[in-house]
């Protein structure tokens, strides 16, 4: 069996079933994979590949004793560090928690090691999921794998970047303000923010704790709901979880789109935020897929993305300032410059300023409510344009706020973001896909039906 790295976590475990393929031998292939490309890619602050081995060991060794600890058995996933994995540093990416040590697992990643996956380590992010691509933190940011000299999006950047590059076939990545959706969007995998309170966020640093989602990122749509399966669960350590019973996200998921009304809301990206010609022509193309498919697409109008993005801006920078506040006072040399300059706004907003935003927010929650009455999924953009290179300051500033993700952190809908094309340069371009509460297994299955038929799951980054 060649190109291992390739795999996904779905052909992993039938492979392991059918005794072609060793929890040993897929890590010990990852490992090097890994050894070739972090050089590059830098995608993980830190691979704790000792760990991995003696639990790729111990899968091996129950396997053929015939027994599995669940559908992630012997499967490596990397884990975004701003998520504890007990006795390994949760830094943040920054120097402020640099030598912060995990003393347990945060709730998603028992839920993973319950499922039997093997965990390699801690991947890069931006500072405290709110910088941007920065040269001034204790470790270098991750690169796009399609092309090492553009970002790979953010704040989940390593997960984005390994999961594309083959490093490991299963992430976990946050969304606060699309955090989960960039790095999908431009590193053309597949990255879902779940319903707000499906999947626990105990022992996740928090950003802005109304808005926070911790979610599965993947190279295929079955591979996602796969890792969602995992994941969700009601945890009542966590304020914000949700007391819902889980459902099964991988039935369903080829039943295609014949009879489901898909709304798509082109203000966002033709008029709002104009976007990119490949970007466009892309969601066409989506447009199209679906329709071919058996969907009925209808084009519907929201408010508009400056006024989503005004909302998730007062909320999360009010959330934030509650959490730094007393390292910015003390110690504010010690931030990154991008975390510090996103961070200090909440230092001026007033409580008036943010239950305003809260008594919006309600209101265009019953708006997005409003459309998903008459239509399963709704489809949008995600980024407006492809990554642009990770040194051009100015460009990545302009690019980074084009985007159509923030209105479903304000809301808590499920989204999902996935490849839809490659622009001119050879950059993955993306379209999105959200629906009702709860409901995260509708988009998993809009989803697969679009990949089925458009294939970009099978092309990868030529690295």
């Amino acid at each position: 069996m060649t190109d291992l790295h390739w795999l996904s976590a779905t052909d992993i475990a039938k492979a392991y079933a059918a005794r072609s393929l060793s929890p040993v031998e897929l890590t010990t292939a990852l490992l090097k994979r890994i050894d070739y490309l972090q050089p590059k890619l830098h995608a993980f602050i830190r691979l704790d590949a000792g760990a991995a081995m003696e639990a790729a060991k111990t899968a091996e060794a129950e396997l053929a004793s015939g027994r599995s600890r669940g559908p992630l058995h012997g499967i490596p996933v990397g884990i975004k560090d701003i998520i504890d994995v007990s006795g390994l540093p949760t830094t943040g990416h920054s120097k402020i928690l640099v030598d912060n040590v995990a003393k347990q697992d945060a709730a998603c990643v028992s839920q993973l090691r319950k499922a039997g996956a093997i965990i390699l380590g801690k991947l890069s992010t931006h500072e405290f999921a709110i910088g941007g691509p920065s040269f001034d933190l204790p470790f270098p940011p991750a690169r796009n794998p399609w092309n090492p000299r553009h970002h790979p999006g953010g704040s989940s950047s390593g997960s984005g970047a390994g999961v594309a590059s083959g490093m490991f076939p299963l992430a976990l990545g946050t969304d606060t303000g699309g955090s989960i959706r960039n790095p999908a969007s431009v590193c053309g995998i597949v990255g879902l923010k779940p319903t707000y309170g499906l999947v626990s966020r105990r022992g996740v640093f928090p950003l802005a704790f109304t808005l926070d989602h911790v979610g599965p990122m993947t190279r295929t749509v079955a591979d996602n709901a796969l890792l969602l399966e995992a994941l969700a669960g009601h945890d009542p350590k966590d304020p914000g979880s949700a007391a819902t019973k889980t459902n099964n996200f991988s039935r369903g998921l080829d039943r295609g789109v014949r009879g489901l009304r898909v709304g798509f809301i082109r203000h966002f990206h033709e008029v709002d935020i104009p976007a990119h010609p490949d970007v466009t022509a892309a969601l066409e193309d989506v447009e199209r897929i679906l329709e071919a498919e058996g969907a009925l697409v209808e084009t519907i109008k929201l408010p508009s993305l400056t006024e989503f993005a005004g909302i998730n801006r007062v909320i999360l920078c009010s959330e934030a300032w509650s959490i730094h506040a007393p390292w910015l006072r003390d110690r504010p040399g010690d931030y990154g410059a991008l975390a510090r300059r996103r961070l200090l706004p909440g230092a001026f907003m007033t409580a008036g300023e943010y239950i305003g935003a809260q008594r919006r927010r309600a209101e265009l929650i019953a708006a997005v409510n409003d459309k998903l009455r008459d239509y399963d999924v709704l489809m949008c953009a995600s980024s407006m344009d492809p990554a642009s290179e990770i040194e051009d300051a100015v460009e990545t500033a302009r690019t980074y706020p084009r985007q159509a993700r923030v209105p479903f952190n304000v809301t808590g809908h499920p989204a999902l973001a996935m490849m839809s094309g490659l622009s001119g340069n050879g950059l993955p371009v993306s379209v999105q896909f959200a629906g009702r509460y709860f409901e995260d297994a509708t988009v998993l299955r809009v989803a697969a039906a679009y990949e089925k038929v458009a294939g970009w799951h099978e092309k990868h980054p030529p690295i």
